[in-house]
Order: C-alpha cells, then structure tokens, then sequence
C-alpha cells in the first residue's frame, strides 16, 4: 500500500497520519523519526529492557542489580549504536519503606534518571489512593497506558491504551493492560465515589474474562494499523487464581501480539511461546520480582525475537546511584532506631521449602502481627477488644532473628494502613472467614488469608468453596453450601478458655482499615459495621509498638521477642508459640 492510500484508509478509520496519528492514538509526542511513520526504511534490531514487580526493592536485596545498573544497562547498548528502549510492568511504587515513606516520589525520580520509556500500571500502584496515583503518572517523565482502566463516569478509558515507538525503521507498539484484580488487591474503595455508594473508576475484566479480552484486541487492532510489532505490557501473571485474567488467557483469546511483558505473579519466564486465538506463536515473559532480572527482549533485523535475563551487571550510573544512596541513607536514618531484639526468626515463608505460606497458612510472623493489634487496643489503647485479624498479604517478608527496628516493621507492613476497631457481629467473622479461607489448601493464594489473634478454627479442605463473588471478586454473601471453616472459637480474656464462635452475639474485632473498612480484598460483609475506634496509627507502628511491650529487658533496655516475653503471656491459656515457625496451633487445615 502506497503513503498515500494507506493515509486515506486511516483517515477513513479515523486515524491520522504524520505528527497528529501519535496525539490522537494516544501516543504522546512523536519523535523526529515518528512523525513520517509510514515512510520506508531499512530495518535494525530493536532491544526492549524490562522490569516488573520491582516493588521498591532498592537497597541491596537483589544485590546485583539496582535502577542505577539497569540504567548503566541502557547507557551501554545505546552507546554501541543499539535502538534501545526501557520499559516496566507495574507494581513499582510499593512494597518496602523505601516506597511508602514518600508514597513512591522517590522511585519514580529514580526511574526518570534511570531513562525509562513506558510502563503500565500494577495494583499496588494505586495503594496510596486514586488521588496520588494519578499524580504519581504526572511526576513521571514516561507516559503510562492501560486499555482496561476505565473512568465508568464517562466510559472513557483514563490512559492511552497504546503507546508507538518509531526507531531503527521499525514501528513497535505497545498494548497496556493492568489486572482487573487490581480492585481486591489494592483498595476497592479508592475505585469509588467519596460516599462509597458506587464505583466510578473500573478495571475491564468480566467473570468469564471476555470484556478483558475485547478491550485488549481492541487496543491491538488499533496498534496493528501502525505498527510492525505489538507487544503485550500488561500487569496479570500467570498464576491460576489469576484466571481468567492471566496474560496466557487474553493471549489465547487474542490475535495479534508477537510478545508478551508480564508482572504480577513474580514468575521467572524467560521465553514462554504461547498460542493465541489463532494459532499463531506469540512470546511471553517475565522477571521475577524485587530487581532480581533485568529481562531483555530483542527482535532482529528479520523479526525474529529472542529473550534473555540479566542477572548481573558491573557497571552503575553515577547520578542514579548517589540518588539512590542518599535516599536509602534519610530513610534509614528515619526508621533505624533500634526497639527490640528476635531471639528467633519469623517467617512468611516455609523455612523447609522456601515456598510463601502467609497466604494460605498460619506462621508464627502471622500470629506475631496479628497479635500486635490485639495487644494494641487491649494494652495500649486500653479498649476491649475480643479478636483481631490481619490478611496475609500484608505482611510482607520474613525477619531473622537479632536486631529490630522501625524499620523491620515498615519492611514487614510497608502500606502504611491503619488499626481500627469495629462492632461486628460472630456470624460477619464466620463469613470473612471462610471467605479468606477459601482456596485454603488448593496450592492457590489468597492475600486476604486471615492470621488470627485470640482466636481458633479449623479449614475443612476438602469441603468446596461455595461463597459468591461478583466479578470483581468481592464477596457477596455467605457460604451457600457446607462451611468450609468449623469450629471457630474466641478467647474469653474472663475465663482464659477459647469458647464456641456465637454468630448472634457481638464482637470487638480489630484490623487493618484496609480489610475492615475499605472492602480490602474484597470483604465486604463487614459493610455497616459499627465503628469503635479508627486512625489510632500505622501498621508497622502497631507493631513497633508491641515490640517495645515485651519482656526480658536486655542489659541495654532492649525487650527480647519470645513467646514467654509477650504481654500476652499473662492471658491465661492464650495461644503463643513464636519458637514454632508454623505458629501455636491457631489454623487448623483439615
């Protein structure tokens, strides 16, 4: 097709030619190369940099890599003549207290330096609400896309859905896609009006996943019209509770990618081919999580596309890395003052396979975090509470034994949530609980998996799941069939016994605003619930503040964390055992 008919079949479409097709598909501000699109040119090698799931990991964890190498990366190709362009897949501005602390400024700065080109937007991108995610798009030098974010107001979606790049004579757009489980993995009441009434932002999904689908190959098809390569930037994973919004499932529902850069599900794939509705191969990949890869894609001169991960990298920007020195080093500083000491470790993790249990199981950090809200209002706050709960998926790594500090804390529960306490009544805990219960023992996680305090049940395993959910997975009702969670039980601080849950009676029950409050994870039983007590402080300060309640004083004031050092060691016949990395017995799977 000739520039000039191909011109008229877009103006038909719709489209534009020249400067204005990149405006008005969304494309940001062309580059020189860009503005004649259609013009043959010899054709180079194209090499894609990628991230995902970096989760402001930025302070060594991943020891061989840091924005500062990933940016020396980029310096280098760019250098030896390479058409280079740095992307990522969400999930950047959360996760430590590198992060939380400034509500992810800092990382974005860092990712400015670092030269990113794109990125697209993960759940936790939105943690710190709706507000602040948007001005987070706006500090960053690099234009975000979506095409499933939707602004249900005006059903207009919020970002472009693709983004065009024009270099080396080739034409590389990229279709951006965030996980419609971004409503239960993040908050759902910053998606709603400021009365909480109804949902005014929206992630394209559907239960049966079409309406994510249809969004995707409508992003692709408009890409298509311009573009030699397509390429996926979505932010699903490939993790079964995932379906049917895994990146394996929009690529067998579509036709038309060549490649695939995933994130959500921190799943090493350095080359997966995948079919898609047609039968036609499309590459999908994925680096893990925390900095741990750095994944390069590269598609040749002849259009063949390789995938490769580096893992290590000797070289460092100068500018990026004293950023990032000097930022480390304030929040440090900030949150390095010793409180306590572990005289063991507590796990997330299994110790014996390394697998996460947090999210599916008891372990002994669960039981320690859930225990500081409960000891919080009852020690502290000096207001009855009966039970508290904490969802797993805020709880966010395991800590070694020695030294604690604020800073141990904020790494462990880095959102920067708030305790509450509310009047609920026992039949609204049976219902959360055997709503977070319900994948218990299915291999598949659930970040609203309750760790409990002053509390026991049982998980039935066997037994289906029978609770309904919308289609964006929060609950809508108790179980319809046989409980999955039985014999649940509520200490008596009176009598010192664990007595039979009563679904008539009222109970103090203390968490997280976000799981109480804010239909976090998708629980909304607890909708018109009594409010006691709310904003009385921080995650990780509630848990700094049990810390500093233990026993055992060390010679240097410092109390040392053990079961027998608990405040709560003087509950009679309360369940402690941090010593056991499984925790006290308080999770029974049956």
């Amino acid at each position: 097709m000739s520039y000039v008919s191909r011109r008229s079949f877009l103006k038909a479409a719709g489209i534009t030619t020249g400067a204005a097709v990149a405006m008005a598909a969304g494309f940001g501000a062309p580059s020189a190369s860009a503005c004649l699109p259609f013009l043959t040119k010899e054709k180079s090698a194209v090499t894609i940099l990628y991230t995902n799931d970096a989760h402001t990991y930025i302070d060594g964890e991943s020891p061989a890599l840091s924005y500062a190498a990933i940016a020396a990366v980029k310096q280098s190709l760019a250098a030896a003549g390479e058409n280079v362009l740095l992307v990522d897949a969400g999930d950047h501005v959360q996760g430590t207290a590198y992060g939380s602390m400034d509500e992810g400024a800092t990382v974005i700065q860092l990712m400015n330096a670092a030269g990113y080109d794109l990125a697209t937007l993960g759940n936790h991108e939105f943690d710190y609400g709706m507000a602040r995610a948007k001005e987070l798009m706006k500090e960053a030098e690099f234009p975000y896309i979506s095409c499933n974010f939707m602004d249900l107001r005006t059903n207009l979606r919020v970002l472009p859905s693709i983004k065009l790049f024009s270099l080396g004579g080739v034409r590389v757009a990229f279709v951006g896609v965030t996980t419609p489980e971004t409503f239960t993995k993040s908050t759902p009441a910053y998606f709603m009006n400021e009365a909480q009434t109804k949902y005014i932002y929206g992630i394209s999904g559907g239960t049966d996943g079409k309406e994510l689908y249809d969004a995707v190959q409508k992003a692709v098809n408009k890409a298509k019209l311009v573009a030699d390569y397509v390429i996926g930037l979505g932010h699903l994973g490939v993790d079964p509770s995932s379906s049917p919004w895994m990146s394996t499932d929009v690529i067998a529902n579509t036709v038309g990618f060549d490649a695939f850069i995933d994130g959500h599900s921190h799943t090493l794939v350095e080359r997966r081919e995948v079919l898609d509705k047609e039968g036609n191969t499309v590459i999908l990949t994925q680096t893990g999580s925390y900095l741990e890869n750095l994944g390069k894609l590269t598609i040749a001169a002849d259009g063949t596309i390789t995938t490769e991960m580096i893992s290590t990298y000797e070289g460092k920007d100068g500018a990026v890395e004293a950023m990032q020195t000097a930022w480390i080093g304030a929040v440090d500083e900030m949150l390095g003052e010793k409180i306590a000491v572990g005289d063991v470790p507590f796990y997330i993790n299994d110790p014996a396979s390394g697998s996460r249990l947090i999210r599916s199981q008891e372990t002994n950090l669960g039981d320690f975090v859930a225990d500081g809200i409960y000891a919080y209002f009852n020690e502290i706050e000096q207001l009855n509470c009966d039970v508290a709960i904490m969802n797993g998926g805020g709880i966010r790594a395991d800590v070694s034994a020695g030294d604690w500090s604020y800073k141990t804390c904020k790494t462990v529960s880095p959102f920067g949530n708030v305790a509450c306490l509310m009047q609920v009544t026992g039949k609204q805990i049976q219902d959360a609980l055997e709503f977070g219960a319900r994948f218990a023992g299915s291999g598949e996680e659930n970040g609203g998996f309750f760790q409990m305090a002053a509390a026991s049940y049982e998980i039935h395993t066997v037994i289906p799941n029978t609770v309904p959910t919308d289609d964006k997975n929060v609950w809508t009702g108790s179980a319809t069939g046989t409980p999955r969670v039985q014999n649940v039980r509520i200490y008596n601080k009176t009598t010192g016994s664990y007595e039979p849950l009563d679904p008539n009676a009222t109970y103090a029950l203390a968490g997280m605003n976000y799981t109480l409050r804010n239909l976090g994870d998708g629980f909304a039983m607890f909708d018109g619930a009594t409010l006691i007590k709310d904003y009385v402080s921080e995650d990780y300060l509630v848990m700094s503040s049990y810390a500093m309640l233990f026993g055992g004083v060390d010679a240097e004031g410092y109390g040392h964390l053990s079961s027998a050092n608990s405040p709560l060691a003087a509950y009679p016949g309360y369940l402690l055992n941090y010593e056991n990395p499984y925790g006290a017995g308080r999770i029974t799977l049956v």
